[in-house]
């Protein structure tokens, strides 16, 4: 466990504008005290005060985003416990302390999602890291692929990474969460895919590309932070 405020570590895959990133920023700084960001990927020239860990972008999405999560856990300056966050997970209320949070069984959202008939390769991940826990023993795991920070230990997510090694999409969360017995609070995910409504209230907000440009709760996310925090660059 580190002493003090942790780091935040977040994966950004190359875009032209990240507009999610500099708003998610903005919550971050307003809501959720750290110590310092981690940018692992790609670093758009607007940032400023963060650090930097460059990760080749030169596989899948899946493969990029945990080889982001290896090299931070490996880095000796990122601290040894630290918040896992995407580009667009907003934090719309203050939290000293992130609680530790899961989606229910990793069964239950998996039906959730073949009943919908998505059999996408984010779905074959499921469905193998499942298979992989249910092998060590963990007939019944959680799910941890929520929208939220999620506080990680270095040591633990490298045993994670080490053990879910073999797969093509390894649900590194869940992973994390299942092989060091995180437990925790239950919750729906927050990830907004429509753009008329949004959960009213929530601490926590995620969104789509599309509603975060032209949905609701993009508009309400802009309203929320509407200035430069110190991670924007002056006139960037």
């Amino acid at each position: 466990m580190s002493v003090g405020l942790p780091d935040i570590v977040v994966p950004v895959r190359q875009e032209a504008i990240a507009a999610q990133l500099r708003y998610a920023l903005r919550s971050w700084v307003a809501n959720l005290p750290h110590r310092r960001v981690w940018i692992a990927g790609y670093r758009p020239s607007w940032l400023t005060g963060v650090h930097h860990l460059p990760v080749p972008q030169n596989g899948t999405k899946y493969r990029n985003t945990t080889l982001a999560v290896r090299m931070a856990c490996e880095h000796p300056d990122v601290s040894d416990e630290f918040l896992l966050c995407n580009d667009d997970f907003f934090v719309m209320q203050r939290v000293d302390r992130v609680p530790v949070l899961h989606r229910g069984p990793v069964r239950e959202v998996l039906e959730h999602y073949t009943r919908r008939g998505h059999n996408g390769r984010y779905v074959h991940g499921m469905r193998t890291t499942l298979d992989l826990l249910a092998g060590l023993g963990f007939e019944e795991p959680l799910s941890y692929e929520l929208h939220v920070p999620l506080p990680v230990t270095k040591s633990g997510m490298l045993h994670a990474l080490d053990v879910g090694a073999g797969l093509d999409v390894l649900h590194k969360r869940t992973a994390y969460g299942v092989l060091n017995q995180l437990g925790g609070d239950r919750i729906d995910d927050v990830k907004v895919l429509t753009r008329n409504t949004f959960p009213q209230g929530s601490g926590f907000l995620s969104t789509m590309p599309d509603t975060f440009a032209a949905g609701a709760v993009g508009r309400h996310i802009r309203a929320a932070f509407p200035r430069p925090c110190r991670y924007e660059r002056r006139g960037r």
